[in-house]
């Protein structure tokens, strides 16, 4: 670390902030939330700041505000730039996810900390690529798979360790969006670079069903195609030989907005989550009680990743509420449903 910094800059953890679209932008403002951050640099090759404002930009959730990031924070136009910046310690990458392997793994070769947006590849065989890489480095990595972070949902991973309402016997979760249209020329939502709505919105649902559950023996898909064989919704059952139920479906199809949700049956209760409901999103129904709401944390799972890394970076150690090897997990998990979608078989895993 530069010798020159005061005290207050060095005890920070420096951050640079590679693509800086809806989610780079979403990023950016839980590092500004967080005393321990320093956002020393961004990095993007179309979407810059201006005199130290981001503009804001539409994403499926929200439309964010512009940002103020200030006249000393360093602007890059290659990740290479940013990697050859010593002052730089944790590495952001908000990207597209065809470019996630190569830099990942340049980061790391380079000793940088890097928490990289989901899904952190296109394939499982670039992800365990990147594996290989995060063992054979110092730096640390992350895949940032927010809803083990998400109020609501990391509430309900507390709940089922502690057995609180019994076994689980059923469980569902949906995930549903507009078409993206926030890319340019919608290049997003065609082809099938990115995924589709499988790896881009359902892989949520998946890592948190294994998060909860463990891995599935196989699983059953079926989906709807778009022209050019981009999958658009998928529904998919995963096979638990032994319970629970568990089913999942994810869909670019909503015709306006976001909105998630779960519901799960288990001995002694019913839990079930649904964004739309506002504050009244999460409803506990017991046996013989009234229905009851668990107020949440006002913080998304963004801004609560993102502390939970910058924590495991000021303390050296790896991160384990979710690992890289999670994120290669739920690759493998999406790309049996895909296999199963376009074959119409049940896969196992």
């Amino acid at each position: 670390m530069n010798d020159s910094l005061t005290n207050s800059q060095a005890e920070k953890v420096n951050v640079a902030v590679i693509g800086l679209g809806f989610m780079g932008i979403t990023h950016l403002q839980a590092y500004q939330r967080n005393p321990i951050a320093q956002v020393t640099a961004v990095c993007g090759l179309t979407r810059l700041p201006v005199n130290g404002v981001l503009h804001g930009i539409a994403g499926n959730i929200k439309t964010s505000d512009e940002i103020y990031l200030g006249p000393d924070v360093k602007v890059y136009s290659t990740i290479e730039d940013v990697l050859s910046d010593p002052q730089i310690q944790l590495l952001d990458i908000c990207t597209p996810t065809p470019l996630h392997p190569r830099q990942v793994i340049a980061a790391l070769q380079a000793g940088k900390d890097v928490i990289c947006e989901k899904p952190l590849a296109r394939t499982s065989t670039a992800a365990r690529e990147i594996l290989e890489a995060a063992e054979n480095s110092s730096g640390l990595l992350m895949p940032a798979m927010c809803m083990r972070f998400w109020p609501g949902w990391s509430f309900l991973k507390k709940i089922l360790m502690a057995n609180t309402y019994g076994k689980v016997r059923v469980a569902s979760f949906s995930r549903m969006s507009e078409l993206p249209k926030w890319s340019k020329q919608d290049s997003y939502a065609s082809g099938n670079d990115a995924g589709g709505a499988l790896f881009d919105l359902h892989i949520h649902d998946t890592d948190f069903v294994n998060f909860l559950f463990g891995r599935p023996r196989a699983v059953f898909s079926s989906g709807v195609l778009a022209a050019d064989g981009t999958i658009h919704h998928s529904m998919t059952q995963y096979d638990y030989p032994e319970g629970p139920m568990v089913h999942a479906e994810g869909s670019w199809l909503l015709a306006q907005g976001f909105n998630m949700a779960y519901t799960l049956h288990c001995e002694r209760a019913t839990l079930d989550f649904d964004l739309s409901r506002g504050p009244d999103a999460l409803l506990i129904s017991e046996i013989g009680a009234p229905i009851r709401t668990i107020e949440l944390d006002q913080e998304d799972g963004y801004a609560h990743e993102i502390n939970y890394m910058l924590e495991c970076v000021k303390e050296r150690r790896a991160p384990n509420i979710v690992t890289a090897r999670d994120g290669l997990i739920a690759l493998e998990i999406c790309e049996a449903e895909e296999q199963s979608i376009r074959t119409g078989t049940l896969v196992k895993l």
